[in-house]
């Protein structure tokens, strides 16, 4: 069942603020919302707009009966994922994790913070 409107209206979506170098003012968006853009000439007035911004378009994809995403903020990460490997990639890991005196999940997950 779908959620009402003030469910989605109080979702903590992302606010991004740019300044606009070729007109003046700020420009303000929603990424998470296609579309949800406003601009003004102070910080406090695009806030403000893209508030208003925001609510429009919630009512009208409510309103619609569209699809509305929920904020990336709000995705569950498990911690987990299945990964397979070529046996001879596997065959590396293990070494060099046995070599570093570590389990291989803990191995791969020091190569994985190194590059992310």
């Amino acid at each position: 069942m779908k959620n009402d409107l003030d469910y989605y209206l109080n979702l903590p979506y992302k606010l991004s603020i740019t300044p606009d170098l070729e007109e003046g003012g700020y420009v303000a968006e929603y990424p998470e919302l296609p579309g949800c853009i406003t601009c003004g000439e102070s910080i406090s007035e695009v806030i403000s707009l893209a508030e208003d911004a925001k609510k429009c378009w919630l009512t009208v994809s409510y309103e619609n009966h569209d699809d509305i995403p929920i904020p990336d903020s709000l995705n569950k990460y498990s911690g987990q994922f299945k990964l397979r490997v070529p046996k001879f990639l596997h065959r590396i890991l293990a070494l060099r994790a046995k070599e570093e005196g570590i389990s291989m999940n803990q191995y791969c997950v020091a190569v994985l913070a190194r590059h992310a």
